[in-house]
Formats: C-alpha cells, structure tokens, sequence
C-alpha cells in the first residue's frame, strides 16, 4: 500500500473504529476478492482488527475499503480517505474489477459505485438492456428506470451496468455518483443530499467545502449548480427509490439512473423517460451457479438438496444469495433451509449481509405497507390465486364487485409497485403473481385462507345465478377450471357436491377445457365427495374415462346421449334420461341403449392422444406419466391417472416408432424412421442431444437402462443394432443377427441386452463386454409342416421376468418363455389383432381378455407396480385397463350378419357369434331367448321368416339350413357350391330365395322342396331385392359386381331383364316404395336412377368423390339419399336428379372420414323428414336443414347395416367387436 494511504489510515484510526461496522464492510471487500474467509474469521466483526488487517494490504484494498464506507452511507468517513486515494497498478488492474481500467475503477470509486456482490454470476441479456438505455443519454438529460420485484437484482445490475469503460468514458466522462436512497422522511432525505453535496464539492481540489444546505430546497439548487456548471456530463444513480417525492427533490435536469419497486414514480419528473423491467427469476444453472460459488465451487459438486431449494426459492437472485450466505457460513444445513423454504418460513431466512431488511418477509411486506388501506385489502384477496395462473381483470371484477376499468387502476397500481405482474402480450391484459408473493400473501393470511375462497365462492354465486360461463373466453376459463378448486378450499361440501354430480357442470368444463381436467377433478377432491357419495364419485370418473376420446373432439358430441349409454343404475343415466325426456319435448332426438347391461367397460381410461395409428406407449418408471408417439411424428407425455396432457411436440421428421424414459424420469428417448434417436429433457421440453450418423435405415426401438450408473441406451435399426451412450458417437456395435432387429431390452439387473430380430433367433448380450451370451433359434421351434406354410419366422419382441430368470419373446402368433440356463420353451397363447390377452405363466392359462380396440394393437405395457396395464392402437387410441380387474368375458361376441323382425307383439334379433352359432334376442327387452349348435362351416348370413318360429343361414361351404325355433329341427339345402352370401324368405314364409359367390340364385319352395336356378351373373352375387309391387308378385332384382342388374321370375327362372348399368361393380340398389323406380350405386363414384316401366335410366347422379357404396329412397319417394365411402351424404331430387343437400360437409373426424367410416346403410322416417346413417358410428340427420339431429357413438366401428322398425322408434345393429345395439327413441313423459 501506498505509504500516503497507510499514514491516512493511522490518522483516521480511532474515528474509523468508532464510527464504522465492520461486519457490513467485510461483505463488500470479500466481493472484491482483498479479504479471505480466514481474515473475515479473525476479524470477527471487529472494527479495529480490521484496519490492523487492511494495513498489511495493498492499494487494493484501501480502494475497496473506501468503497465499501461510501456503499454503507458513512459518507465523512469516506471524505476523510478521498484525498489520498491511491493509484492501482496494470497487473493490479486485471486482477480487481473484473479488468476496469484505472480511468473506469477511478470514477467508479469516486462516486461510491459498490463493488459486484460476493457472488456474482451475469445475466447479459438485462446488462445489454440497460446499457442501451443508458446510451439514450449521452447527448441529453433523462431518467432510466430498472424496475422489479424485491431481491430481483435491480442494484447488481445497474452497478454492473456501469463497470463499461466505453460507456462511461463517452456518456459521463464527468463522473458517476451512486447515492443509496430507501424509505426516507424529509429529514433524512436532507441528509443524502447533504452527502451528495459534500463529495461533489470534495471533488472540487482546492477549494474550501461550503457549508451544507439547510433545507430540501437549497439542496436541491445546490445539486443544480454542481451538476451543471461542474458535473455537466456525469449520471446520478438513485438507488431503491420509494417515493415520488425523493426524484422531485433531484428532478434538476440532469443524467439519473433509478432502481426501484414502482415503475410509475418518473410520471411526476420531467425529460425522457426509459425503462427497464427485471425479470424476477433466473434459470436453474445460473441459480445452481450462485450456490456453488458461497459453497463447494462446484456446481456437479452440489448435495441433492441444491436443486430443490433452487426451485423453492422461485429464481429471485435475493432469496438464491441469502440462502447461499447462510450455508456458507453453516454448510452442514441444507436440509434445514430446504425446510423452512418448503415451510414458507420466511422469517428464519435471515439477513447475512448489508440488505436493508432483516429477513426476507420484511422485504416483501414493504411493497404492500406503501399501498393505500383500501387496496391493501384487495391485494389481500389475491391470496386465493394459483401459482402460474394468470388472470383477466373481469375476474376481480366479479371478486371486488367493481366494474373492470375500476379493477384496471387498482391492478395499474400493483403492478407499478412491481406487486403484480402483467402479461401484455394477451388482450385482455393478463396479470398474474411471482411464486414468492403468492408464498408471502398465503403464509401472511394462513388462518384467513378458508374466508378468502368462500368469498370468491360467494361472489361467482351472485353474480352467476344461473349457472357458469359458457362463452369460452379467458373469464369463463378461469371460473370453469378454478370453481372446484375454491370450493374445495373453503371447505363447502355441499357446494362442491352440486356442482361436481351434475352433467350440466360436466357438459360445460368438457366442451370448455376437455376431460382430462374433469377426470383431475374427481381425482383431486376425491376424498371430499367420497364422503358425500362415493360411489356417484365413480360413476361419473367412469364416464369420463371412457368417454374422453370422444369429448376432445369438435364438434362437440352431446354429453346427454354419451351418457345415456352408462348403466341404468348410474347418477350419470338417470340424469341424462330426466334431461333426454325433458328436451324431447322439444323435438330433440335421444337414444336409449336398452340392452347395455349385458356389456361390461373393462377399461379404466381411454385416450385419443394422436391423429393417427399410435406405434408405441410406455410408463414412467414411477408409473404417474405415460408418453405415446407414431404416425404423426410427434411425441405426447400426459398423466396416468387422468390422461391430463402435460407435453407435446414434434420430436421427429417422419414417424416416431418408439420412446422410453430414463430409469430418473427426468430424460425420454425416441427414435424414427428419419433414422435418427434423440433424448429430451422431459421437464423442458427441449433437445439435449441427437444422434444422427449411426443409422442407416430405421430405427426400430430404443431403451434405457433400468439403472442410471451408468446410463445406457440401446437402439437397434433394420440395418445394424447400437448401443449407445451419452456420448457424440456409439460406445459400442453390437454384431450378430442376419436380418433386421425389431426390438432389444436390458434384463432388471442390466447384466444383460435382449436383441430380437427378423432372422428368427433371440440373441443375449452381455452389457459389461458387449459380447454374445446366448442364442435362442426361436424358428426351429415351429412344426415343419408350419415352417412350409410359411418359411420366414420373425421374433418380434421380447422381455424379462421380473427376477431376470426368464426370457419371453413373441414369434408368429405364439408366446415363448425360455428358463435361461435350461433353455426350455413353451406356447402359450394365440394373437388376434384387435385383442389384448392376459396369461398367468405358471398355470400356462388366459385369465383376461380385453375388447374394446378398432384395429391392430400395437403395444402393451405393465405398469411399474403390474396394477395397470396399457395398450395402444393403429385406431388412435390408447387404454388402460385395471389388471385385476379385466377378465375373461363369457360372452360370445356377435357378427355383423343379422336380421331383425319387427312385430306388433316383439322384436326378434338373430346373429351369429365367434362360436359359429346362431342366436336369437329379443329385441325388446335384450335377452337372449335362442342359441343353437355350433356350426362347422361359418355362418354367412341370416334371416327370420315372419311366420314364427322359422330362421335360415348361409355358410361358406354353400350349405342352407333352415332351423325350426325352438325346437333346433334343421333342413338342410344343398346346391349352393361356393360361400352363400344373402339369404331372404318371401313374404309368406313359403319360398326361401338365396345368393352366392357361385354367381347363382337359388329360389326354394319349402313346400315342395322344389329349386330354380337362376343363372346369368359373372360375379358374386351379393344382394338381391324382391318386387313386392301387385304388378309383379313374383319378381326378383339381383345385381352384381360384374356391373348389371338383372331381374327375374321367381316361377320359371326366366331372366326378363338384363340390364348394364356400371363400368365398375355396382354396390347398392333400393327399389322406390310405390316399385317405380330403383336406383343402383358403384365403385365408379356415380349413382343412377331407373325407371320399372321402361328399364330405362332417368338420372345418372354425379359429384361423389369415392365409391358410392348405400342409397335409400324416401317413403314418399321423392327424394333419394347416397352415401360414399368418404363419409359424405348426398340427398337428390328424384324427379329431376337435382342434388338438394350434401350432408357430412366439412372437417373431418378423429377417424380421418366425414362419417367415422364408409356410410353402409340409409333409411328415411316414415315422414321422409329424418334419415338415419351409418358408418364408423349412426347419426340421424334433419332431411330438409342437413343438420345432424344426434350421434351414437358406439364401442366398435364399421357398422355393416342398421335395421329400423317402421314406425321409427327402435334401431339396431352390431359392429365390427360384436357388441348388439338395440336403440330406443326416447319420448316425454305425459305430463
């Protein structure tokens, strides 16, 4: 040190230790690197020991010591040690400052500019900010404002702004004064400008210090002369500023930095004015950096704990320091602070340093205690907020009772004060808590927190009397997702009850928000309800869960008739049938499902995630998230409770065929058919790494290790398989299979990697040296015979026993469980495409089956606790199923092939089943009234004769059988020599008339056992129609996929027309009601109208844009309704062939058709004023408007046909996973 600086110091010695706590300097000089930890130990907040330490230092420290008096507000202290200042040296200067030049360390000192804090880590982005504004003034006088919340960095930054020798050298080359300000009365502001008086005047060599001013006034024009005439080209930096008064007493046209809480306060100075927000938090690493730094030095050195408290304390840099300060001086108390933050135990985060306030709720009580009373009230009420939910004002406007411009200034107003954020970018405005306030308000009105949401309760109630927002705007949004929630927190059951067991609620928050936040509800406030009634609670879980698929899509179905659809003994039926009668008075259409008690929901959740088939799903490994991917190249993460979506993005180029998640839930791997693997950090969201050379054709599946010492993942393609790791590159490439491989997965201890490929063998590697272990030749377990048959065996996938003893891989269609060591396999199951199927291994048994997928499974998964399991489909959907609760169903799924008889005293159904047997229901009341015997070839179609008792089916092999009910008596006919395609007795029951891929038309009399063939078709012939008109008793009308329409007579077999009508296969033909007319359908997309007189056509009907494949004429038979196989229905004038109204017209559905499939079947109300439809489900339609009255969703698709009684009250059909549907118009109650 320089001898000048040492002989101040010993003069000023005993006023120093006087006057001066040391404990406050230390902080400053630790910051500036000139005092150890040691030193600060010996020192122990003892003034005298620290100069006796100071006189050992260099220049340095002398410099920062006189920053520190000058940053501490001991202004005369530091006037005494202004004069002899002494020089830094060049190699002094790299090492001080961060490289300030001694130009810059000069007027950063002179003006009292503090040092960087102990800890200090940049934010450039805000540096850049301010610094930009800062350059606005180098040409004029202005105010820029650093505005933020407490503890957000305001001060750092704006020091740190400063420390830019460019800046400082060309915008105040005339000097920087730093004056720290606070809350202040008149007297002590008098003091700060007296002090500010005192170092400008001290700046002035040579001349004697005038006396101080006396009042606010002569400061402020003493301030006025030296800025100007003296300092014109300086700035003036105002730290922490409360109040507006303190700028007006500095409003003297000069060059002023503010740092405050209320952007607001430059309203009432004069000049430019600029602004700068602070954000209030900072990202994870630059927090985990500021730890390390009081800590260990470290980041990856950091204890667990680190992360946590780094959340906990919300990104605000204060409450990220002072944790920091106090760990530094007790490092074995991470646990200790990690609680209190958790605790929202502010006040034992204590003050370690020279912050102006005691603990940390101090700081944040100061913001409000400036507030008026009245709006300290209002702020208090913002208590009831959830974190990172942001606000519209109409919402306090209901709160307060306040009209929203009131709300609007009152909200002004907290923002100002940095109380309140808002978010600009939304309109309306959006405004919204920081997490720590929001901490703050809940811990300062803890006892107070049941009154505050009653209140809001209360208020919706009034000011919604007759029911909930439904306009979809961000006010409705807010009271739809939150209502519950206050509810809940108030503690009114009743209340929460109502609102919760009602489908009016449920239409609302569905059509709103979705499902998936519904389903969270009845989670959430399970327990509250369960108390109330748990199981309507379930019911209305249930419907949810197995409904949602169908409540994401737009338009929005109709939650009456959805529900109608649950058991009779729900809440949510009988709910839905009260509200069904009352709006049928009205002229609604519902439907009641009268036969749904014989089917049982074995899924517990089903979820549409994707707009196409889904490749894969899989389970967190705590099981609480499950992630899909597939066709439409983009990965989806969302809960497993509730199926609420938490992530979505596109995470490939081309179809994404697998995904997994780490063994610490934290990363997701996916791989594509773009031959690229990538791993996402889950909670961002974001690509941490891509691996893109290794490949060169598709990835097939990828894993992690069970274990994340070390993390592995392996990937395997069709053209090699790879291990890879958290590297640029593969650690290794695993060599061995022949052909493609389609799936490998790590054994529970990691020991070992299963790789299964199209080669036919199970191969087992070890992951400790990447050799071969094992082989498994799964090919040569098939027969010979069924090798010949098929020649390529392709091991599709494996897995582990949990305990690592067995290996289970899946072939063809059979399961192989090989005992390692012993190598000893067996079958034990057979796949179907759309089924999942549970096998206990011991016992080598199906214990469940579970229905309810359109289309091939994909992928199934158990849960990490085995208690669910999931599946997923190329249908879009995804399933979880309880496992102990699905089972194996005991009944004997239905075939589309049907015939129903409406009668005045019943309604008869026969169908066949997957046993080959024929059944008969009633209609009426759904039982089963008849089954027959088990057919060896399989039944083709059916009919009812409608004199009782008499039924005929069709079967492949060409046999007819007649059947006798109940009796089971058969006849049996032969002729037929290939598959018997329809079958239909005539009217009175005598004659049976049946067609066949055999090309031919067989009419029977079942009286004389006689037989005309009526032959001529080249094609199959699928349908035919018989002429019920007076004119022509026993005629027929047959057509074919070899394009013509023939008709005949039934008695003689003579073919009396044969008419040409397609180019391509004609799919459809409806005779008109009055037998005037018929139309005939093709693949060729047109539809032609026919005139029965002259077999001449009438109208050739163009404008579908797929292959036409049903019609239907009305009852009247003045219109006339086709549908294609795109899903579009068209309705035609028959009298002219002019199209009247293309019904379906729009976006397509979830199924990627108009109509959820091809429309197969038409059929017009006896009024010709609804037509009924349907395809991948049933819709009625309103024929004059072509708006869709209803829809009925059912549990399968590609409905066949629909029979329809006449007088259009009962409907029914069986789809494609067999399930018989017996539909009910549902009519008022006489009042």
């Amino acid at each position: 040190m320089e001898e000048r600086a040492r002989s101040c110091l010993l003069r000023s010695r005993s006023t120093l230790v006087k006057d001066i706590k040391a404990s406050y300097l230390m902080d400053h000089m630790i910051s500036d690197g000139v005092l150890s930890p040691d030193e600060e130990e010996v020192v122990k907040e003892q003034a005298a020991a620290l100069l006796e330490v100071l006189l050992r230092k260099d220049n340095r420290a002398y410099i920062s010591f006189y920053n520190a008096l000058v940053r501490e507000n001991y202004g005369d202290l530091a006037g005494i040690l202004h004069n002899d200042l002494p020089l830094v040296s060049p190699e002094a200067e790299k090492s001080f400052a961060d490289g300030c030049t001694s130009f810059l360390q000069m007027k950063l000192s002179e003006g009292g500019v503090p040092q960087r804090p102990v800890v200090f880590v940049k934010r450039p982005e805000l540096l850049n900010q301010i610094q930009k504004k800062l350059y606005q003034l180098q040409n004029t006088s202005g105010w820029v404002t650093v505005y933020g919340m407490a503890g957000s960095g305001k001060s750092v930054m704006a020091s740190e702004a400063l420390r830019d020798h460019t800046l400082v050298s060309e915008c105040f080359p005339d000097g920087v004064h730093w004056l720290s300000v606070g809350q202040l009365d008149r007297p002590d502001l008098l003091v700060k400008m007296q002090s500010l008086c005192f170092r400008l005047d001290q700046n002035q060599s040579g001349e004697s210090c005038p006396r101080p001013p006396s009042t606010i006034e002569e400061a402020k024009e003493r301030l006025r002369f030296l800025i100007l005439r003296r300092y014109p080209r300086s700035l003036l930096i105002l730290d922490d500023i409360w109040d507006s008064v303190v700028l007006r007493a500095f409003d003297i046209q000069c060059r002023v930095i503010i740092t405050t809480r209320d952007k607001s306060l430059t309203d009432s100075v004069s000049g430019l004015r600029l602004d700068v927000p602070v954000d209030s938090g900072l990202e994870e690493e630059k927090a985990l950096e500021i730890l390390s730094l009081y800590t260990i030095g470290k980041v990856q050195k950091l204890p667990d704990q680190a992360l946590s408290i780094v959340r906990e304390c919300k990104g605000s840099p204060l409450v990220v320091s002072l944790i920091g300060a106090l760990l530094r001086e007790f490092p074995e108390r991470w646990d200790y602070y990690l609680r209190q933050l958790q605790k929202k135990q502010f006040k034992r985060i204590r003050k370690s340093s020279s912050y102006d306030y005691e603990a940390l709720d101090q700081a944040m009580d100061a913001s409000i205690q400036v507030l008026q009373e009245d709006y300290k009230e209002l702020y208090r009420d913002l208590t009831v907020l959830e974190k990172d939910v942001k606000i519209p004002a109409k919402v306090l406007s209901v709160l307060w009772n306040l009209e929203v411009e009131e709300v609007e200034d009152v909200l002004q107003e907290f923002v100002n004060k940095s109380l309140l954020f808002r978010d600009c970018n939304q309109r309306p405005y959006l405004y919204y808590l920081h997490d720590l306030q929001l901490d703050f308000l809940v811990e300062q009105n803890r006892t107070q927190l049941g009154e505050l949401h009653t209140k809001v309760v209360s208020q919706f109630q009034k000011h919604y009397k007759k029911g909930p927002p439904t306009s979809g705007d961000i006010e409705c949004l807010y009271w739809i997702r939150f209502l519950p929630h206050h509810m809940a927190k108030a503690g009114l059951s009743q209340e929460l009850y109502s609102l919760m067991f009602s489908l009016d609620w449920v239409r609302a928050k569905a059509q709103i928000l979705g499902p998936a936040h519904l389903i969270k509800d009845y989670v959430e406030y399970g327990a509250i309800l369960d108390k109330e009634n748990g199981v309507v609670r379930g019911q209305f879980q249930e419907f949810l869960s197995l409904n949602g698929h169908y409540l994401d899509q737009r338009p929005f179905p109709d939650v009456v008739q959805l529900a109608l659809s649950q058991p009779n003994s729900s809440e949510v039926y009988r709910q839905a049938l009260l509200q069904a009668k009352q709006k049928a008075h009205q002229g609604a259409l519902y439907l009641d499902w009268i036969n749904k008690h014989s089917l049982e929901n074995l899924s517990r959740l089903v979820l549409q995630p994707h707009q196409g088939s889904i490749y894969y799903a899989c389970f967190s490994k705590d099981g609480t998230k499950i992630a899909s991917c597939g066709a439409n190249k983009r990965l989806r993460m969302f809960k497993s409770t509730t199926g609420e979506k938490l992530q979505e993005f596109q995470a490939h180029d081309d179809e994404v065929l697998c995904c997994t998640f780490s063994p610490d839930n934290r990363l997701i791997a996916t791989c594509s058919s773009d031959r690229k693997v990538k791993v996402w950090n889950i909670e961002k969201g974001c690509l941490l790494r891509s691996f893109e050379e290794e490949h060169e054709e598709q990835i097939n599946h990828c894993q992690f290790t069970n274990t994340s010492r070390p993390l592995l993942l392996a990937t395997c393609s069709n053209d090699k398989f790879l291990w890879n790791l958290n590297k640029a590159s593969s650690q290794n490439t695993l060599f061995g299979h022949m052909e493609p491989v389609n799936h490998c997965c790590f054994s529970p201890s990691d020991a070992y990697l299963a790789t299964s490929s199209s080669d036919g063998t199970l191969k087992l590697f070890e992951v400790s040296s990447t050799n071969e272990w094992k082989t498994i030749d799964v090919s040569c377990l098939f027969p010979e015979k069924e090798e010949a048959e098929e020649s390529e065996v392709l091991v599709k996938c494996s897995t582990w026993s949990g305990d690592g003893s067995k290996i289970i891989c899946v072939a063809k269609n059979a399961v192989f469980v090989s005992v390692l060591y012993l190598c000893v396999c067996v079958c034990v199951c057979v796949f179907v495409s759309v089924l999942v199927f549970l096998w206990d291994f011991e016992s080598k048994k199906k214990v469940a089956d579970c229905s309810g997928h359109l289309s091939w499974v994909r992928c199934v998964q158990f849960s990490p606790d085995g208690s669910e399991l999931l599946s997923c489909s190329d249908d879009q959907t995804i399933r979880l199923w309880e496992t102990n609760k699905v089972h194996t169903s005991s009944v004997a799924l239905l075939k589309r092939d049907s015939d129903v008889l409406f009668e005045e005293t019943g309604i008869t159904v026969i169908s066949t089943n997957n046993q080959n047997q024929l059944q008969m229901w009633n209609g009426t009341t759904g039982t089963l009234t008849f089954e027959s015997a088990a057919q060896e070839s399989r039944i083709r179609c059916t009919c009812i004769c409608r004199q009782p008792g008499l039924m005929a089916f069709g079967q492949e092999d060409g046999t007819v059988r007649v059947l006798e009910v109940p009796s089971g008596d058969t006849l049996t006919l032969q002729g037929h020599t290939k598959t018997v395609f329809h079958c239909q007795f005539s009217h009175d029951g005598q004659t049976l008339v049946t067609s066949s891929e055999d090309t031919t038309i067989r009419v029977t009399s079942l009286l004389r056992f006689e037989c005309v063939i009526l032959k001529g078709h080249t094609e199959p012939v699928r349908r035919f129609s018989l002429l019920h008109t007076s004119a022509t008793p026993q005629r027929l009308l047959s057509w074919s996929f070899d394009g013509t329409v023939k008709v005949w007579d039934m008695v003689n077999g003579e073919k009396i027309q044969d008419i040409l009508c397609h180019q391509g296969a004609i799919l459809s033909c409806d005779v008109s009601p009055d037998g005037r007319r018929f139309t005939t359908t093709s693949a060729d997309k047109t539809a032609k109208v026919w005139s029965c007189d002259s077999w001449k056509m009438l109208h050739l009907l163009k404008g579908h844009r797929d292959c036409v494949r049903s019609s239907r004429f009305s009852w009247d038979g003045r219109r006339l309704a086709t549908g294609d196989d795109n899903g579009e229905i068209r309705l035609w004038n028959v009298r002219d062939g002019a199209p009247l109204k293309i019904y379906s017209r729009g976006s397509k559905d979830s199924m990627d058709s108009l109509h959820g499939g091809w429309v197969t079947d038409l059929h017009f109300s006896p009024d010709s004023k609804v037509l009924v439809s349907t395809g991948g489900y049933i819709k009625w339609w309103n024929v004059e408007t072509g708006e869709a009255l209803q829809t009925f969703y059912t549990a399968g698709a590609n409905l066949k046909r629909i029979h329809v009684s006449p007088d259009f009250s009962t409907f029914i059909t069986i789809d494609n996973i067999g399930i018989l549907y017996i539909l009910k118009k549902v009519v008022p109650e006489m009042e």
